[in-house]
């Protein structure tokens, strides 16, 4: 293919990465490359001119992807690195755990970008807080190996953090590339590291502070989403949208909602009524019967979202702080202890956990990071011992 006269060079060709993030830079013009070590995927790339992305729901349209070009990061470095010495924009979608692996071919690119190019912007789009700030320590580690001081580094990209935000379920088998999502999307990417020469990327929501965007959309979508996924499953529900559409259940995520709605208006002075809309949105986005979402899915990896700075503890923990109730919370946290998804091995590393010897108190720090001192440490004490005693019996 002939690359446009801009182009991206995109970490990630799964679902979101085709969905998504390639999706709105394609969109905005840039000549696209995916990147990955799925010898299939890329090969399906490679020999497939274009693939569509299906909005489904209310309001959804189809958006037609084509003109990129697809690179096998494992066997093709040495064109992976001219791609990324000649681009514009390096994005990522690959798992926060994954960036470590993509830093130094990034770091190559880097070193082999000629001088006096304008700086390479790299952005990871990841469902972490902050990821492109753990990227840019394993670039500038990598970059010291090819012989790029700081000054170099500095000199060659811009790092910016961003918040990304859609609904991309597991997809149906044999839909071949194209991908189902919903309507909705928002990535947010912050201004400052650009000065006066930010990307064009329509669709993007350029900030100035992206802490509040990060929090609010991990404290109010993620921590509805597992909610819903964990409260569903306890209560024998296969489908996200069919959770939310228990009475009961959506009672039981408004009150989890309510309590994080608290600490963001609290915390960032977000308007009680906007940060109320936001939320009454990411439930009609849960309840879009057309995603064939499963709570499987979503609770997958409960260890991660019962750890301390993550969806139910990082919320809980400042609302208990600061005097407020985490009742809601602690509610949702006391279900995700019961997810034993046969097929999730973090799932199954908790039952274990769980029906193994060991006191609560120790198997509680070590889910939630909570010291004696927190509190909230006895109440989480109470969950773990409640959970293990339902694996016992």
């Amino acid at each position: 293919m002939t690359l446009g006269s801009k182009s991206a060079v995109h970490f990630g060709a799964g679902n979101i990465g085709r969905g998504f993030v390639g999706l709105l830079l394609h969109e905005a013009g840039y000549g696209l490359v995916f990147a990955d070590v799925a010898t299939p995927l890329i090969e399906a790339l490679q020999a497939t001119p274009s693939y569509t992305v299906h909005e489904v729901g209310a309001g959804g349209v189809d958006h037609l992807v084509d003109g990129y070009d697809a690179v096998n990061s494992a066997t093709q470095e040495a064109e992976l690195v001219e791609r990324i010495a000649r681009a514009d924009i390096v994005t990522t979608a690959v798992g926060p755990n994954i960036l470590k692996f993509v830093a130094p071919v990034i770091a190559r690119g880097l070193a082999a970008r000629p001088e006096g190019a304008a700086p390479l912007a790299v952005m990871a789009c990841e469902n972490a807080i902050n990821a492109t700030d753990i990227l840019e320590a394993e670039v500038r580690a990598a970059a010291r190996t090819e012989g790029l001081g700081e000054d170099a580094v500095d000199a060659k990209a811009i790092f910016a953090n961003t918040a990304v935000d859609r609904i991309v379920p597991a997809q149906a088998p044999g839909g071949g590339l194209d991908v189902r999502v919903e309507p909705y999307f928002e990535w947010a990417i912050e201004r400052g590291p650009f000065g006066d020469a930010v990307p064009e990327i329509p669709g993007v929501t350029w900030v100035d502070s992206l802490g509040p965007y990060i929090e609010r959309k991990l404290f109010t979508v993620n921590t509805g989403h597992a909610s819903a996924a964990y409260f569903g499953r306890v209560a024998g529900k296969e489908k996200i949208a069919e959770a939310i559409g228990d009475p009961e259940i959506r009672r039981k995520v408004e009150a989890v909602l309510a309590e994080t709605k608290a600490l963001l208006v609290a915390k960032y002075g977000f308007a009680p009524e906007e940060q109320e809309a936001y939320i009454r949105k990411i439930l009609g986005r849960f309840a879009n019967a057309e995603l064939p979402d499963t709570v499987d899915r979503v609770g997958r990896a409960p260890l991660r979202k019962l750890s301390r700075h993550e969806r139910f503890v990082g919320p809980a923990a400042e609302l208990a702080e600061r005097g407020l109730s985490a009742d809601a919370l602690l509610g949702a946290m006391g279900a995700a202890l019961r997810f034993d998804a046969a097929d999730d091995d973090e799932a199954q590393r908790l039952q274990s956990l769980l029906a193994g010897e060991g006191a609560d108190l120790a198997i509680a720090e070590e889910l939630t990071g909570l010291g004696p001192e927190h509190p909230l440490h006895d109440s989480v004490v109470g969950l773990v011992a409640e959970a293990r005693a339902g694996v016992g019996g």
